[in-house]
């Protein structure tokens, strides 16, 4: 029983010698009505007040914090951190980490010596640069003809992708087949002239889907630029601001550039690219798939110029 109806029962049914007949009525028409303002229980016997509390818990937190030290580098805004200390940050050879130079160093080394997109794919199983690799279920390179014409890059793996190890597998997936469809493209050929190669910008994905980090995606464009290196596509397509930010050293949004022809430097030798928008993004905004219709019939366009 919540304590103020304990209180009041206890009055009604055990009244002192005083109490009369008015005042038990009193009582329990008061009961009746703090029920019905939503009111079961007592907080205290008298009131408290918060704000002194919280004047002497700083005040006490004050005076215990050690007093400033008064020589040597102190002086100058300089506290090196205690051994002990909990903002001390851990050793990065201890946690199995590297730092962002080094892992692109390793990373550049790795992709380097890849001889086919198979030795690119054994590369990054053994590569421990980039910390998504220890939240993902499984590595994302590539799917469809690594000899193919045309060359579709995504930003990351999604849910899908992480289960099954192939890029653009999903819902996304499934539409950027139909627009390849529609431009006479088929990931699964094996005429290099009609089939399509795709990867991503980064080959793990990144925790709840969201955007990677630009330490990530400068880790991982190495083996971006090697697989792309391998390939030989004619042509380019990044699909989202991601990749197109990355091979072509922007910062314009995709909105902004879409449609619009740029030429991708891959080890000294120009590649067109073209970006459009993402099929996750056209999801979302189904008004907008008119815009990259436009965009591959432009692709289709230039391949047809290229043959």
């Amino acid at each position: 029983m919540p304590r103020l109806f304990a209180v009041c029962y206890t009055q009604i049914m055990t009244p002192p010698e005083s109490t009369n007949e008015t005042s038990l009525r009193d009582t329990a028409a008061l009961l009746r009505w703090y029920v019905d303002m939503g009111v079961d229980e007592t907080i205290g016997e008298v009131p408290v007040d918060r704000f002194a509390a919280a004047a002497e818990q700083k005040a006490k937190m004050h005076a215990a914090a050690p007093a400033p030290r008064a020589a040597g580098r102190e002086t100058q805004g300089y506290f090196p951190p205690a051994a002990d200390s909990p903002r001390a940050p851990p050793s990065a050879k201890g946690q199995g980490l590297l730092s962002p130079d080094t892992s692109i160093a390793d990373a550049k080394a790795l992709a380097a010596q890849a001889g086919s997109i198979e030795d690119l794919h054994a590369a990054l199983a053994g590569f421990d640069g980039c910390p998504l690799k220890k939240t993902a279920k499984n590595l994302v390179l590539s799917d469809g003809n690594p000899a193919a014409h045309v060359m579709l890059i995504g930003e990351a793996p999604g849910a899908d992708e992480d289960r099954q190890g192939k890029p653009f597998v999903g819902r996304s997936g499934q539409l950027l087949d139909r627009i390849l469809a529609a431009i006479g493209l088929d990931r699964a050929s094996e005429d290099p002239a009609t089939s399509a190669f795709i990867s991503n910008t980064i080959f793990w994905r990144p925790p709840g889907n969201r955007k990677p980090t630009a330490a990530e995606t400068e880790t991982c464009l190495p083996f971006i630029l090697r697989a792309i290196d391998l390939a030989d596509p004619k042509i380019i397509v990044c699909l989202g601001a991601t990749p197109m930010q990355r091979l072509c050293n922007t910062t314009e949004g995709i909105l902004r550039s879409r449609g619009k022809w740029r030429s991708a430097q891959v080890n000294g030798h120009e590649v067109p690219l073209m970006p459009t928008l993402h099929p996750a993004y056209l999801l979302r905004q189904p008004a907008q798939k008119g815009l990259c219709w436009r965009d591959m019939l432009d692709v289709k366009k230039k391949l047809d110029e290229l043959e």
